[in-house]
C-alpha cells in the first residue's frame, strides 16, 4: 500500500491540536492527524464524528477555532484554499462537480493550465481563441498520459453529462492529478458506486500512490474500503479522535467498535471484527 516517497520526516499536511467551535457547539476538539508523502490515510466515524468539518479545515475553506493546519512544515492555518492548491493541495468532491458543457479531456487540460499556464488562460480568452486554446506539446503529453492512466481514452472527447457516476469519479481524480498535487483530500469517493466501479476506483488510488508518490487522505463511510486501502486509519467519534493506527489495530480497536456499535466498551467481547455500517464485516 505505501507509495515509493513514503519515507519523509515532514508530513506532507498536518493538523496539530484542531478544535473547532460553532457557537456553543464544539465540532471538533484538539485532533491530531499526519498524511505523510506516498500514502493513502483514511478517516472515519460515524455520522456527525466531525469529518466533514476536519476536511475543511485541512482544505482551507473553514479556518479553526484553535490549533494549527501544516503543509510540509509551513504553517497555512490562515491560508485561503487557493494558497493551498498552488502548494500542492488538491481534492474531490462527495458530489463530482463538473462542467457539463467540457468533454473529459478539456476537464484534464483545463485543471493543468490553471496548474502550469494560467495567464495563457486570459490571454486566449481576450484574444478570441476560447476557453482552451490550442494546447503545447507539454500539456498534450501531459494530459495523454493522465487519460491512459485513469483508463479515460475510450471517453475523453465525450461531455461529462451522462456519464456513470464512476467514470466521472475518475474524471474527478484526473482533474486534480493535472495539478501535480502532493497531496490529495478524497471526500467520500465511493459514494454512489457498485462494488465493480469501488474496486476500479481503489485500484486506481493505489496506483496514483504507486506510480505518482502522492499522498491521499480520504474521508469515506465504507469501512472495510479503507481497511483494506488504507496504510494509516483515524477514527473520529463527536469531534474527538479516539483512535488512529494500522488497519488492523482499528479493526480490533474497543473503542471503535463501541463507536459503531454503539455499545459500552466493557460489554463487547475482545479480538472481535469490526462491524460497518450495514452490518458487512471488515
Amino acid at each position: 500500500m505505501t507509495g515509493k516517497h513514503a519515507q519523509s520526516e515532514e508530513p506532507r499536511l498536518e493538523a496539530r491540536g484542531v478544535t473547532m467551535r460553532f457557537g456553543g457547539l464544539v465540532a471538533l476538539s484538539e485532533v491530531d492527524l499526519a498524511v505523510p508523502a506516498g500514502q493513502i490515510v483514511g478517516l472515519v466515524g460515524p455520522n456527525g464524528a466531525g469529518k466533514s468539518t476536519l476536511f475543511g479545515v485541512l482544505s482551507g475553506l473553514l479556518r479553526p477555532s484553535a490549533g494549527r493546519v501544516r503543509m510540509l512544515g509551513a504553517d497555512v492555518t490562515a491560508a485561503p484554499p487557493q494558497l493551498r492548491a498552488r502548494r500542492g493541495l488538491a481534492r474531490t468532491f462527495q458530489h463530482p462537480e463538473l462542467f457539463a458543457s467540457l468533454t473529459v479531456r478539456e476537464h484534464v487540460a483545463l485543471a493543468h493550465r490553471m496548474r502550469h499556464h494560467r495567464r495563457r488562460i486570459l490571454t486566449d480568452l481576450f484574444d478570441g481563441r476560447g476557453l482552451l486554446g490550442r494546447a503545447d506539446r507539454d500539456e498534450t503529453e501531459h494530459v495523454d498520459a493522465l487519460v491512459e492512466e485513469l483508463s479515460l481514452t475510450e471517453v475523453q472527447h465525450q461531455p461529462v453529462l451522462g456519464l456513470p457516476l464512476g467514470t466521472s469519479r475518475l474524471v474527478e481524480v484526473a482533474r486534480a492529478l493535472a495539478t501535480d498535487p502532493l497531496v490529495m483530500l478524497m471526500d467520500e469517493p465511493s459514494s454512489g458506486l457498485d462494488v465493480t466501479e469501488t474496486e476500479a476506483l481503489a485500484a486506481t488510488m493505489r496506483k496514483v500512490v504507486a506510480e505518482r508518490g502522492v499522498s491521499l487522505l480520504l474521508v469515506e463511510h465504507d469501512v472495510p474500503l479503507v481497511l483494506g486501502l488504507c496504510d494509516t486509519v483515524h477514527v473520529l467519534d463527536f469531534g474527538q479522535k479516539i483512535a488512529a493506527g494500522t488497519p488492523e489495530e482499528i479493526r480490533n480497536d474497543p473503542a471503535v467498535r463501541a463507536a459503531y456499535l454503539g455499545e459500552d466498551v466493557d460489554d463487547l467481547p475482545s479480538g472481535g471484527e469490526l462491524v460497518a455500517p450495514g452490518g458487512e464485516l471488515a
